[in-house]
Parts: C-alpha cells; sequence; structure tokens
C-alpha cells in the first residue's frame, strides 16, 4: 500500500536523533539470479549497493525527516534498445532474456514525513532508475511520485484507528515503453501490445481498525488509471482487507 508503507530503510537506528541531525545508512543486498527469481546469486556475484542519508527537521514544532537514498545494482540485465534490435534482426518477439549483460544499474528516492500535529502528517516520495535497463527486482516502474497524508482516529475516540489517502504517478522510460509496444514481458506487465501508453495513475485510501492491542484491520481501496501503463486496460477498482498482529 502507497498510503502505508515507507521506502528505504527501518528508522529503528535514527529513531533518537535530535533536531538538524544527520544519520547515514549503508547495506549491500544479494540478487536473485536472474530478475525476481526466487533463488539468490551464490556468493553475492550479483548484488545492490544501497545508502540512505537522512535528515531530521523542524516544522510547525514537529519533527519531520527528509531520507535520500541512492542505489546501484550489479547484475546480468539486458537493455531494451538490444532487445529491440535482435528482435528486428530474427523477426521474433523482444526478449531482454537473450541479451543480459554484467551492467550497473542506477536509482535514487527521496522521502520526505512530516507532521503537521499530534493525529495528521503528510509524505511525499519521488524515485528514478535507468530506464534503458530492466529492471531487476519487484516492478517495472522507472519514475515514480507519491503523496498523501494520514489521520489518526482520536478525533472519532478512536486513538488507535488510523485514515489515509495518497496520490500515486508511476511511469516508464521511452525505452521500456517501446519495448513492452513491440510485445515484450516485463515483470509483472506486458499485454503484447501498448497502442495507447500513459502514466499509471493510483489514486489510495484505507482505513485501519484497532481490533485489540497490536492486532490491525485494514480496508483498502485503489483507483487506478491506465494500469500497467495502457490506456486501454482501465480504470480499475482494487479493494483489499489486510489483517496484521504483532507482539
Amino acid at each position: 500500500d502507497y498510503a502505508a508503507d515507507a521506502w528505504g530503510f527501518s528508522e529503528g537506528a535514527a529513531a533518537d536523533l535530535s533536531d538538524g541531525a544527520w544519520s547515514y545508512r549503508a547495506a549491500v543486498m544479494d540478487l536473485s539470479t536472474v530478475p525476481n527469481n526466487a533463488v539468490l546469486t551464490p556468493w553475492f556475484r550479483q548484488f545492490q549497493l544501497d545508502g540512505e542519508f537522512e535528515y531530521r527537521q523542524t516544522w510547525l514544532k514537529r519533527q519531520g525527516k527528509i531520507k535520500l537514498l541512492g542505489f546501484a545494482t550489479r547484475g546480468n540485465m539486458g537493455a531494451f534498445a538490444d532487445a529491440l534490435a535482435l528482435a528486428a534482426q530474427t523477426d521474433t518477439t523482444p526478449n531482454t532474456a537473450l541479451v543480459r549483460h554484467y551492467r550497473t544499474r542506477l536509482g535514487i528516492s527521496l522521502n520526505v514525513e512530516q507532521p503537521i500535529s499530534d493525529e495528521a502528517g503528510l509524505f511525499l516520495r519521488a524515485g528514478w532508475d535507468q530506464g534503458q535497463y530492466e529492471p531487476y527486482e519487484y516492478a517495472d516502474i522507472d519514475q515514480t511520485v507519491a503523496a498523501g497524508a494520514s489521520l489518526a482516529g482520536t478525533r472519532w475516540g478512536r486513538k488507535d484507528d488510523s485514515v489515509a489517502i495518497a496520490l500515486v504517478v508511476n511511469g516508464i522510460s521511452k525505452e521500456h515503453e517501446a519495448y513492452l509496444a513491440a510485445g515484450g514481458l516485463g515483470i509483472l506487465v506486458g499485454d503484447g501490445r501498448l497502442p495507447r501508453p500513459g502514466p499509471e495513475t493510483i489514486l489510495e485510501a484505507y482505513y485501519s481498525l484497532a481490533v485489540v492491542n497490536g492486532v490491525h484491520l485494514t480496508l483498502d481501496s485503489q483507483s487506478i488509471v491506465n494500469p500497467a501503463y495502457d490506456a486501454d486496460r482501465g480504470p480499475v477498482e482494487v479493494i483489499g482487507l489486510r489483517l496484521h498482529g504483532q507482539y
């Protein structure tokens, strides 16, 4: 859920930072043997380097966070242009799996979180990566911007409940768009054609109900325009129900 989940690392290491303080986190992540596979690469032969800077600032007398995360993915990835060129030569459907070479794929993301009262908060997130290469893990997104707000249920006597809304706009590179239009398949998207491409836009809202201590039941609604970047596919309404417990 875009409204519910934060990008980047756990904030626990910086939870006690004072106003105006900086912190830094770094990690090395092992990659799967091929993009979005369940088997990890032995001995970190394919990996991702992650680094995040966090700054704590005070606005409206409340401390907020600004996080800047950068990553470098090192692994066997196919370039969309190479896949399209091979497909043109062989009169076949483009496939990045046929043109994979050991490459570096760079990306960056910004995450801003700011309380505006004891019950309400705002967030802004944005991300970009090198869209000429296939995504390695999880999602077919090359650029994204998200903004939203959350509100605790204190005003209606449910202090442990929360309600939130967010607007998300996802995009892909021109090379990525051409690959999908020619029939290429991505991690999660690919219709065999893409006659009317457009940014994927999502309006999400949820209500999280505190059932008992440590257990929340969340009703989530997502209205999606241009799902999978295809204007001929939407709009789509997705309703979700999630039960979360912890101790």
